[in-house]
């Protein structure tokens, strides 16, 4: 593959110049402190163009416990999207509490897995018309502020896809040693089969226009998606964006990748990047 068959960039804010700092602004020596400065941005809170429709959907299996406050972010930080939540067979309360705090729930009937679900919410958000949708995880890794940035390249005509990464600077995200050993693989596999660099591929935090949306509610991999998506969004020709965001250890629940589980989770998307052997539903 050549590198005219995908594209990705990191996507940074350019550095303010003297004549764009305002009195009181950030850079100024009246400027507020880090933590006040911040504050104030979010009070500013971001404004979706007119017009522009976005789905943002939420997989979720039993978060119960973080997955209404997740909604309810969304809504504060994205006023007027259409946040959708993909129940996936939960055994708890995760679709009351998604349809308390205003969410429109799709209960699936049996659980599909991280693939399946991801794929509900794409082909909602492609028959209802959206123009970009967002995926957030369930469980509050996902700061739902750090939207915008996601959004950012995608307004402006410079991607059909963003992924959020959290090794471009931004927070303090750490993973476990083990994982980013394994986070490291991976990238380097992306990169060899993608033909562009990606320092992020397990993050489950992107966005994609209209392009993305028909191509993954078509094709969608089936066990551990993130990995694989890349790869498939890059062999169809989508521009892919990685832009710098903060993330958290998650609030609740656990995750299917750890134990033996991780160890599986590694063979399998090796296996498929190296052999080329992707298993992608088709509808």
């Amino acid at each position: 593959m050549t590198t005219n068959d995908a594209t990705t960039r990191r996507h940074l804010p350019a550095a303010p110049t003297s004549r764009d700092v305002a009195p009181g602004g950030p850079g100024s020596p009246d400027a507020p402190e880090p933590a006040a400065a911040e504050d104030a941005a979010r009070q500013d809170r971001f404004r979706l163009p007119v017009g522009l429709r976005v789905c943002v959907i939420v997989p979720a299996l039993n978060e119960g416990g973080s997955v209404g406050a997740v909604v309810a972010s969304v809504e504060q930080a994205l006023p007027g999207a259409q946040v959708v939540v993909i129940d996936d067979g939960s055994t708890d309360d995760t679709g009351v509490r998604a349809l308390e705090a205003g969410a429109a729930v799709i209960p699936l009937p049996v659980n599909l897995g991280i693939g399946g679900a991801v794929q509900t919410g794409y082909r909602f958000a492609a028959m209802n018309g959206f123009d970009v949708a967002i995926q957030i995880d369930g469980d509050g890794q996902h700061d739902p502020e750090e939207t915008r940035l996601l959004l950012g390249p995608l307004i402006e005509g410079d991607a059909d896809m963003t992924i959020g990464s959290r090794w471009l600077g931004r927070g303090d995200y750490l993973a476990p040693r083990s994982r980013r050993f394994g986070m490291r693989i991976l990238s380097r596999l992306v990169t060899w089969r993608a033909g562009a660099t990606f320092t992020d591929t397990t993050s489950g935090f992107r966005a994609v226009g209209a392009n993305g949306m028909a191509l993954f509610a078509e094709h969608y991999p089936v066990d551990y998606p993130e990995v694989e998506t890349i790869v498939l969004a890059s062999q169809h020709g989508l521009r892919i964006v990685e832009v710098p965001v903060r993330m958290t250890h998650r609030e609740h629940g656990s995750s299917s990748i750890s134990g033996l589980g991780s160890a599986y989770y590694m063979a399998r998307v090796i296996l498929a990047l190296v052999a080329g052997n992707t298993d992608w539903r088709h509808s």
